[in-house]
């Protein structure tokens, strides 16, 4: 199993201005913009924490799940939430000779936790012999940073601002225990080894 980022956070949904206004920044100076590189490397850095963490994707964007296997052969959990659309399921022969799935033969079961791929008949179709399946996805909770729950947001600003202040020595691996309070309700516990 394997999750790939297809479409990266835009620039523009990134929320610079709230960072800076977290960190007590000046506005108005000519070199404000200057720190909005630096700013947005602290603000991904976080964000790709955040949802490594909750397995979670913060902005919508999309993804490619490749598997070698279904988990059972009427559904599959997707390994990121929440899902808003499935955008294709692909079959990959092992000499990479591709089928796409009909829409009609699968179902999105976006339950926010712990979305699925379903099949629409009796099972999902067989995968071929050394070959794999190719799902593409939307996934976060939104395109704009007002989408994402409010105690994610502020996880997100308090760990950038982690980085930001200890940029000089180094950081600190430790991750703040406010943060990790406002992630917890996020984290899913999964019995029975990863999906």
């Amino acid at each position: 199993m394997h999750l790939t980022e297809l479409t990266p956070i835009p620039d523009t949904s990134l929320p610079l201005a709230v960072f800076r206004d977290h960190l007590r920044q000046s506005s108005g100076f000519a070199d404000a913009v200057s720190d909005d590189a630096l700013l947005s490397q602290y603000l991904r850095a976080a964000i790709a924490l955040v949802e490594g963490r909750t397995g979670r994707a913060l902005l919508a964007r999309n993804f490619a799940l490749r598997l070698t296997r279904w988990r059972d052969g009427y559904a599959q959990p997707l390994t990121i939430a929440p899902v808003s659309a499935v955008v294709s399921v692909t079959l990959l022969d092992a000499s990479g000779v591709e089928t796409l799935l009909a829409p009609e033969t699968y179902i999105l079961q976006a339950d926010s936790a712990r979305p699925r791929l379903i099949a629409a008949g009796m099972a999902l179709p067989t995968l071929p012999t050394g070959g794999s399946v190719v799902i593409i996805l939307t996934a976060g909770f939104g395109p704009a940073w007002d989408d994402v729950p409010a105690d994610l947001r502020q996880a997100v600003l308090l760990l950038a601002a982690q980085y930001y202040e200890a940029r000089d020595s180094g950081g600190n691996p430790d991750m703040d225990f406010g943060v990790r309070a406002l992630l917890e309700r996020w984290r899913d516990i999964r019995l029975g080894g990863r999906t």
